[in-house]
Order: C-alpha cells, then sequence, then structure tokens
C-alpha cells in the first residue's frame, strides 16, 4: 500500500502506549450526571433538619417584601416553584471560615448533631467543609470529619468533603490517602469518598493541574475562593469581587487545567448581600444577576451562595441563560444530527457541547423535556 515498513504500526503503539494510558487516566472526559448551579454554605451551628426549608421560605418572603420581582416576569411561576421545591441544590455544612474556631468539645457535638440532621430533606447533593490540613488546623480537621461520619453512617449520594486553604500538591495527595483510610476504617466502598479543592491561595494557581493528578481520581471539583485569594494578592476590599482581572486569570489557570478531566468548576460568592433597605436589596440583587449570568457566559455554571435572599436570583439569573439560549441550541443540534447546514456549521466537539447545555438547563429546571424536541442520546 505504501512505501513505510509493515512493523511502523507495532513500533508506534509500543512508543506511545504510556503516552496513552497517561491521557487516558488524566483526561477521562466529563463525568456526567447532574452538576448544581450553586453551593449554599451553612455554618455548622446554624444547621438543622429545617435548614433548606427555612432558607427556600425566606427566599420566597424576600420576594414578598421587595416587589417587583427582580427579573423577568415570565420567570416567575418557574423560579417561585423552583424555591418551593428544591431551594438548596447543593449544601456545604461549614466548619471553617464560616464557623470558625471552637473549643474541641463544642465541634464534636456541632459535627455529631450536623450529620444527625442531614437525613430529612437533604438537598440532591450535600458534604461538609472541614478546616484545612496546614499544622494549626490539620488535626480537627481529621477529627471533624470522623465525628461527621460515625454520626451521619454510609454518606447519601453526592456526599463530598470541601478542602480548603490548599497550596502544594502534598496536601490533595495526603487527603487522598486520608479518603483511603476513612474507606477501610468505616467498610465503604474503595474509592467512594470523594472531595472537592478550593483555590483560594496564590501558590495553588500555577499548580492547579498537578492538584487534579495529585487527587488520584477522587477530586470532583474545583471552587474558587473570591476574597481569600483577592486579600493575599493585596487586592483592596472594595475591590475585591469575582470579576477583578486577578479573579479572571486565576479562573482561565482553572478552566485550562480542568478541560477533559471531569473535575468540574465553581465560581466564588459576592459578598454584597440583599439586605437592608429597599435601594439596597435591589441593587444587590441587580449585582448578583450580572455576576451569575457573566460566569455562566464564562462556562462556569456553579457558584456560591450566602445568603437566602440570593437564590431568587441565583435561579433566575439561571434560568433567562438557558432559555435565551434553548432555541439556538435545539435548532443547532437538529441541523447537526440531520446533516444539513442552517447558516452554522457546527464541529462534533460544539456538538457535544449544545447537547450539554440542553441537559444543564434540563437538570436545573430552566427547561421542559417537551421544549427539548432533539435526541440528546444521539450526540456521541
Amino acid at each position: 500500500m505504501g512505501r513505510l515498513p509493515p512493523d511502523v504500526f507495532a513500533e508506534l503503539d509500543e512508543r506511545l502506549a504510556p503516552v496513552d494510558e497517561e491521557l487516558r487516566r488524566r483526561y477521562p472526559g466529563d463525568a456526567g450526571g447532574r452538576q448544581p448551579v450553586h453551593t449554599v454554605y451553612v455554618p455548622a451551628d446554624r444547621f438543622g433538619p429545617d435548614t433548606v426549608a427555612q432558607w427556600g421560605a425566606a427566599a420566597r418572603r424576600a420576594l414578598d417584601e421587595h416587589p417587583p420581582s427582580p427579573f423577568d416576569p415570565a420567570l416567575e411561576e418557574r423560579v417561585r416553584g423552583k424555591l418551593a421545591r428544591e431551594p438548596i441544590e447543593d449544601l456545604r455544612i461549614d466548619f471553617e471560615d464560616g464557623y470558625g474556631v471552637r473549643p474541641d468539645d463544642v465541634e464534636d457535638a456541632d459535627a455529631h448533631a450536623a450529620a444527625v440532621a442531614v437525613a430529612p430533606g437533604a438537598p440532591p447533593f450535600v458534604g461538609l467543609r472541614i478546616k484545612c490540613l496546614e499544622a494549626p488546623t490539620r488535626r480537627r480537621a481529621v477529627r471533624t470529619l470522623e465525628v461527621f461520619l460515625d454520626a451521619l453512617g454510609p454518606p447519601p449520594p453526592g456526599f463530598v468533603v470541601t478542602l480548603p486553604k490548599v497550596s502544594v500538591p502534598a496536601q490533595v495527595s495526603a487527603m487522598a490517602v486520608l479518603c483511603g483510610q476513612i474507606e477501610a476504617a468505616y467498610g465503604l466502598p474503595a474509592g467512594s469518598l470523594r472531595f472537592e479543592v478550593q483555590i483560594e491561595t496564590p501558590p495553588a494557581v500555577p499548580v492547579v493541574a498537578d492538584l487534579i493528578a495529585a487527587a488520584g481520581g477522587r477530586c470532583t471539583g474545583l471552587h474558587y475562593g473570591t476574597y481569600d485569594y483577592s486579600a493575599a494578592l493585596g487586592i483592596a476590599a472594595a475591590y475585591q469581587s469575582l470579576e477583578h482581572p486577578a479573579a479572571d486569570h486565576a479562573k482561565a489557570v482553572m478552566q485550562v487545567a480542568a478541560a477533559g478531566t471531569g473535575v468540574r468548576l465553581a465560581d466564588g460568592s459576592t459578598n454584597v448581600l440583599p439586605v437592608g433597605s429597599p435601594e439596597a436589596v435591589r441593587a444587590a440583587w441587580a449585582l448578583h444577576a450580572r455576576l451569575v449570568r457573566r460566569s455562566l457566559e464564562r462556562g462556569f455554571y456553579q457558584g456560591w451562595d450566602l445568603h437566602p435572599a440570593q437564590l431568587p436570583t441565583r435561579f433566575a439569573a439561571t434560568y433567562g441563560f438557558f432559555r435565551d439560549g434553548a432555541p439556538a441550541a435545539v435548532g443547532r443540534l437538529r441541523d447537526y444530527l440531520e446533516r444539513r447546514s442552517g447558516g452554522i456549521l457546527d464541529e462534533p466537539a460544539t456538538a457535544r457541547a449544545l447537547a450539554g447545555f440542553l441537559r444543564r438547563g434540563l437538570d436545573c429546571g430552566a427547561l421542559d423535556p417537551d421544549e427539548v424536541d432533539v435526541p440528546l442520546e444521539a450526540v456521541p
């Protein structure tokens, strides 16, 4: 057929076999399944079995007390329905910054009580944020996790541990080893205990890819820490924001490092809360909605919410993003699957992105199945 020797393919296979294996290991592709649109952090001592319902009620009350709703009236029924049905998609019980330093017996008691309170009405995703693995808090972090798991029993699906203040890969690999030891001690399936890494220290940003590799497949997500990171860079408090150029740089590095690994991204929070005068509430709503939309447009489909009154704008901005884009996405995907030109010639990778966009819209409730009348499963 050609002039190459017949053993050229065997030689290539042998030469590149280690590379093939490394690429399969480090870049397995998207993990599949639903990604929550937000993570709500609740201090451990304020968490109880009614917390989720209380947040939903408080969010609806904020809308009632400050009419008109701060979003397109066409979204009113959909957003209010979400706030009544599933106001929190991902809940993180916080034993770190939001909780602070307490006597050991107090944190033990709070860890036990929080674990007991998880089961009733738990969101689809739930977990806890322990203290970091730096020397001053290392033992306390492990103790809290153990007390929590003792009281919790087998973790529910979607359970994850948040590891904050990560600076170097060794801390991540230590966490992976700890997870294995916990699984052995508690009779959990090997590899079932997963964690997410917070990117909130300057040393972490240049080594994000190494942090993911150090997790040995246990890292589910990277969460950007707005204020710890900004403060560490010396940015004045008035200018610390999700849209500061320094924040955009860090998140761009995270995005490149996580691409293809199955590790998902979450943007941080805004600390401008919708509280106080009507003018202050509406200004905070406008800011939050704009920042949520900005994150979505940049490929960050998840972010942090710190207050119940942020939930209406979280869901409204998210729903608006998916509903605005759905008609074009459906049309382009239908053209792609039917192999016809609709004015845009999409590549297979873009077709997968279109299908992923629509799946996300369905998962969070922005779209109804009858609005996505294209076979998403047909996209390879």
